[in-house]
C-alpha cells in the first residue's frame, strides 16, 4: 500500500529466506483479520557471579517509528525470569498470578480479565454466559427472561432496561449498540461466576447503580492491600490501578473519599499521568475500635479527598515499620477509594485479612458522567447530535466540564429520550395543590381557578370582587399603558428636536441641502445592517442605502465613542463638504440632524477606491497608462480646486488612494474630509492640536512640527503618484520579505534610470515612457522633504493636464496614421479588383468613427 507496509525478504545466516519487519526484527506471522504482525525480539538480560559482580548484560531498545504500528497492550505481557523460572509479584505465603498473561488463551471464548486469585472471561457483545466454558447468542425470549422487561420509559424501544437487578436507563444501553447513545455508554451485561447476569462498566468494574438525575454510576473496585507477618516480612500485596479513559467519565470528587485502614499503613495514590499525587498516613500503637463514629483522622484509619476531574488512579501501600510494632492486633493494611454514603468503618476491623477470588473485598466508587465535553451553546449548534429531548433543558454539572440534560419544571422522565420528559399532572400527583379553587392541569404547570364571585390566583388564595372592580382594574391598566406610550413618543420627539437645533437645523433648513429624517435613513440602510457596511474610518462607518425614489446613497454614521469629539468632527466635515461643489469631489446630498451626532448622506460611488484597483490584480481599469494618467490628473484637479478655488480654501489632510473613489465611468472623486481644515483669508498654515492622517502618506514636515499646510497635501499626492506608478503601498513588504521604504526605493530607481523595472503596468511605446518619466519627476518634486521646495497643487494639476492633453493628441495622431494605413491597403486591394475608388465623404466618415472611438 505504501512504504510502511513494504517488508524485506532476505536470506538469514543459514541461507534460508526470512521476512524482516523494520531493519532487524524477524516477522513470524501476519494476520489481516486481527490486524497484527508477530515478530521476534531478543530478550534483555543481566548475569552476576557469586560475589555480586555483573558478568554480562544486554539492554533491549526498539522503536516502531511514526508509522501506523503500535505494540499490542492486550496480546503482549512484560515478563521477568529468574534462573529460567517466572517471577511474579509475590510475598512469602501468597502468589498473585495474572492468568490472562501467564496462561495461553485461558478463555474458550471472549476476553480474559484478571481478578485477585482468579480470572473472568467476558463474552462478546450480543452473547451471554461464562466464556471459560463457552458463550451463547441470546434470543429475544432469553433477553426478556434475563431483563424481565423489554419496554420501559427509561430505554429506547426494543431495548433491555435491566441487567440482573440493575436498571440501565438511556443514554446507557446493553445488548445492542443501538440501545446506547454511543460507544462510551454501551455496557456489557454478562453472566457472573454464579451464572446470574451482571452489569460491567468498562472491563472489570461491576456496576451497582446508574442515576440519570444525578449523572452518576456506582461501581465496585477491588481494594488495595499489603500484609506482613510478625517478623516484618511481607506476605501479600495487591496494588489497585484503573483508568476511565478519554470519554465523558470522571471520578466524583464530592461523593468519593480516599480511605486507609491500618496501624502502620502509608499508601501512595497517583493518577496515570502523575499530575496528581497524595498520601495518607494511618498509625496507632494500640487496638482501635473501628466504629462508624471514627473520624478517621490518622489513628486506625485516615481519609483524604481527591481533586475534580480525576480519570485514573494507581494505589500502592507501604509501611514504616512493617507492622512489627502492632503485629499483635494488626498485620494488614487496606487502601481504597469509596463512596462516602456506602462506607461503614465498622466493616473494616484492624484484624481483617484479605480474601481472594469472588470473595475478595471491594468498595463502591461513584463515577460522574456528562453527555459530551461541550458547552450548551456548542451542543445546541449541532441539532442532530444534541442529546436533550423534548421538554428538556441543557444544564452544567458541578464537575465543571461538559453538559447534562434535565426535564423542565413541571415535567419528569428521562431527558435523553426524544419524548422522555412527560408532563406531571400536579392535580393528581400533589395532594390538594390549590389553596382555594379548582385545580386544572396545564402542560408543565397547573392553574387554580377561583370559585365564582372571587378572583385572583387560587395557588395563594382568592378574593371577592365585583364586576365593577374588575373593569376598573383593567381600564386602569390600559390607561397606564397608553400614558407610557404617549410619554415615550413625546420624549423621543423632544430629543430629536433638541438634536436638530443643536446641529444647526434652524440655519441649514433654509440652505440648499436636503434634510433627512432618522427613520428615513434607518429604513434605507436596513437599520445599518452589517452587509450594508462599505467601510470604516477613525470616527465613523459608511453604509450603502436606497431611498424611496431608488436613489442609492452612502450614509456616514459616527461610532459614538466620544460624543463631544464625534460631534465636533462631523460638524467640521459637514461645514466643509456643504460648501464644496466640484465634479471630482464626492457630493454631499443631505444631512440628518435628529441624532446626537449628525448623519452625512453622500452620493454613492459604485466602483470603490483607487487603492482597490491598484492592488487588486484582477482589476483591468488601470492596466493602461492612459487611465492612470487620467485618474491622476482628475484627482490633482480636485485638490487644486480645494486649495485655490474653494471659498474658504480647504486643506484635505488625508490624501491617499483609499480616499480617491471611482464612479460608474471610472471618474476620480476625492472623498473623506474627516481630517480636513478650513483656512482663513491670508492664512498659509495651521498648528494642529493633534496629528491626523495615515502613516506612509503623512508629510514628514507636518509630522515633525505639527504645522499643517497646503504643501502637506502635495506630499501626500506625490505618494499616490508613486503608488500609481509602482503598484506598491507605502512601507510595503519586498519580495524578499523585508520591510522597505517605497519612496526611497522609487527615487533611487529614478535616479539610476531603472524606472521601467518598477512599473506596475506595461508601456506601449517610447512616447508613453517619456510621459511616465515626466510624471515620476513630478512625483519626486512633490516628495521633497521641505514644503517650500514642493510645487503648488495648481502647478501639479497644470503639469498633469498638459501631459494628459499631449497623451490624447499622440493617441489621436497614432489612430489617424493607422486609419490612413488601413485605407491605403483597402484602396490597393480595391484597385486590384477593379472596384471604383472610395470618394472623399466616405474617407471623412471613417476618420470620424476612428477618432470618436478612441476618444472614449
Amino acid at each position: 500500500m505504501n512504504k510502511h507496509f513494504f517488508l524485506n525478504c532476505s536470506s538469514n545466516d543459514e541461507g534460508h529466506p526470512e521476512l524482516w519487519f523494520g531493519s532487524n526484527i524477524p516477522a513470524r506471522d501476519i494476520s489481516v483479520l486481527e490486524g497484527t504482525v508477530t515478530v521476534g525480539i531478543d530478550a534483555a538480560f543481566a548475569c552476576y557471579n557469586i560475589t555480586g559482580s555483573r558478568t554480562d548484560f544486554f539492554s533491549q531498545a526498539i522503536t516502531l517509528g511514526s508509522g501506523p504500528f503500535t505494540f499490542s497492550d492486550t496480546l503482549n505481557a512484560f515478563t521477568v525470569l529468574d534462573a529460567a523460572k517466572p517471577q511474579f509479584p509475590r510475598a512469602s505465603n501468597h502468589l498473585i498470578i495474572d492468568e490472562c498473561k501467564v496462561l495461553k488463551n485461558p478463555c474458550k471464548e471472549g476476553t480474559c480479565e484478571n481478578v485477585i486469585g482468579d480470572y473472568n472471561c467476558l463474552c462478546p457483545r450480543g452473547k451471554y454466559g461464562d466464556g471459560k466454558t463457552g458463550c451463547h447468542r441470546g434470543s429475544i425470549i432469553t433477553i426478556i427472561a434475563v431483563a424481565e422487561s423489554t419496554a420501559s420509559p427509561d430505554v429506547k424501544p426494543g431495548c433491555q432496561d435491566k441487567c440482573g437487578d440493575v436498571s440501565v436507563p438511556y443514554p446507557f444501553g446493553i445488548g445492542k449498540e443501538s440501545c446506547a447513545m454511543n460507544d462510551d455508554f454501551f455496557l456489557n451485561c454478562t453472566s457472573g461466576a454464579d451464572g446470574q447476569p451482571e452489569l460491567f462498566f468498562r472491563r472489570n468494574m461491576p456496576a451497582r447503580n446508574i442515576s440519570v438525575l444525578e449523572g452518576t454510576i456506582s461501581a465496585s473496585l477491588y481494594t488495595a492491600f499489603a500484609c506482613y507477618d510478625k517478623t516484618g516480612s511481607r506476605t501479600a500485596n495487591y496494588s489497585q490501578s484503573f483508568n476511565l479513559g478519554s470519554g465523558p467519565f470522571t471520578l466524583s470528587d464530592t461523593r468519593n473519599v480516599f480511605t486507609v485502614i491500618g496501624c502502620d499503613t502509608m499508601p501512595l495514590v497517583t493518577n496515570y499521568e502523575v499530575t496528581y499525587g497524595a498520601a495518607c498516613l494511618s498509625l496507632c500503637t494500640e487496638y482501635v475500635n473501628m466504629s462508624d463514629g471514627n473520624p478517621c483522622l490518622g489513628s486506625g484509619c485516615c481519609q483524604t479527598s481527591i481533586p475534580k476531574g480525576l480519570k485514573s488512579l494507581h494505589i500502592s501501600l507501604f509501611s514504616l515499620y512493617n507492622y512489627t510494632n502492632v503485629s499483635d492486633f494488626n498485620l494488614c493494611g487496606f487502601a481504597f477509594l469509596v463512596d462516602k454514603n456506602s462506607l461503614k468503618i465498622s466493616d473494616w476491623p484492624l484484624s481483617r485479612k484479605p480474601k481472594y477470588g469472588k470473595d475478595a473485598y471491594t468498595a463502591d466508587v461513584v463515577i460522574e458522567w456528562v453527555v459530551e465535553n461541550k458547552t450548551c451553546e456548542q451542543a445546541k449548534a449541532n441539532e442532530s447530535a444534541y442529546a436533550c429531548g423534548a421538554n428538556a433543558n441543557c444544564t452544567y454539572p458541578e464537575i465543571g466540564q461538559g453538559y447534562r440534560c434535565s426535564c423542565n419544571e413541571g415535567f419528569e422522565g428521562n431527558p435523553y429520550l426524544r419524548e422522555g420528559c412527560q408532563d406531571i399532572d400536579e392535580c393528581k400527583v400533589l395532594k390538594n395543590p390549590c389553596k382555594e379553587g379548582t385545580c386544572e392541569n396545564v402542560i408543565g404547570d397547573y392553574n387554580c381557578r377561583c370559585p365564582r364571585g372571587k378572583y385572583g390566583d387560587g395557588k395563594t388564595g382568592c378574593q371577592r370582587g365585583s364586576i365593577i372592580t374588575i373593569i376598573a382594574a383593567v381600564g386602569a391598566s390600559i390607561l397606564l399603558v397608553v400614558i407610557c406610550l404617549l410619554l415615550y413618543m413625546i420624549c423621543t420627539k423632544r430629543i430629536k428636536e433638541k438634536n436638530f437645533q443643536e446641529n444647526g437645523g434652524k440655519f441649514l433648513k433654509n440652505q440648499r441641502v436636503r434634510i433627512f429624517s432618522e427613520a428615513e435613513l434607518a429604513k434605507a440602510t436596513n437599520n445599518y445592517a452589517d452587509d450594508r457596511k462599505l467601510g470604516e474610518g477613525g470616527f465613523g462607518s459608511v453604509y450603502s442605502g436606497a431611498l424611496t425614489d431608488n436613489t442609492v446613497v452612502a450614509v456616514k454614521k459616527s461610532k459614538g465613542v466620544d460624543k463631544a469629539q464625534m460631534n465636533e468632527e462631523f460638524q467640521k466635515e459637514m461645514s466643509i463638504v456643504s460648501q464644496v461643489n466640484h465634479k471630482n469631489v464626492v457630493k454631499l446630498l443631505g444631512l440628518c440632524l435628529e441624532t446626537k451626532v449628525p448623519l452625512l448622506v453622500y452620493e454613492f460611488i459604485s466602483n470603490g477606491t483607487l487603492s482597490k484597483h491598484i492592488h487588486d490584480k484582477g482589476s483591468r481599469i488601470l492596466a493602461s497608462w492612459t487611465n492612470r494618467l487620467r485618474v491622476a490628473s482628475e484627482a490633482a484637479l480636485a485638490l487644486d480646486y480645494l486649495h485655490s478655488l474653494a471659498d474658504p480654501p480647504v486643506i484635505h489632510g488625508d490624501v491617499k488612494s483609499v480616499n480617491i473613489l471611482l464612479d460608474t465611468n471610472y471618474t476620480a472623486k476625492v472623498a473623506d474630509f474627516g481630517a480636513s481644515v478650513l483656512m482663513s483669508p491670508g492664512q498659509t498654515n495651521i498648528l494642529a492640536t493633534k496629528i491626523q492622517g495615515t502613516l506612509g502618506y503623512l508629510d514628514p514636515e507636518y509630522l515633525m512640527t505639527g504645522i499643517l499646510t497646503v504643501q502637506s497635501d502635495v506630499y501626500s499626492f506625490g505618494v499616490v503618484l508613486v503608488e500609481l506608478l509602482t503598484g506598491e503601498m507605502p512601507n510595503s513588504i519586498s519580495k524578499s520579505g523585508e520591510k522597505r521604504n517605497v519612496i526611497q526605493h522609487f527615487i533611487s530607481a529614478l535616479e539610476n534610470n531603472h524606472l521601467f523595472k518598477i512599473l506596475d503596468f506595461q508601456t506601449v511605446d517610447e512616447g508613453e515612457m517619456d510621459e511616465i518619466e515626466a510624471v515620476a519627476e513630478l512625483a519626486k518634486v512633490c516628495l521633497h522633504s521641505m514644503g517650500v521646495n514642493r510645487p503648488t497643487m495648481k502647478e501639479v494639476s497644470d503639469e498633469l493636464a498638459k501631459l494628459k492633453a499631449l497623451h490624447q493628441k499622440s493617441l489621436a495622431q497614432q489612430n489617424s496614421e493607422e486609419t490612413e494605413h488601413l485605407l491605403g491597403e483597402s484602396s490597393q486591394s480595391f484597385c486590384k479588383n477593379a472596384s471604383p475608388p472610395m470618394d472623399q465623404s466616405q474617407t471623412v466618415i471613417s476618420l470620424q468613427i476612428e477618432n470618436y472611438t478612441n476618444s472614449n
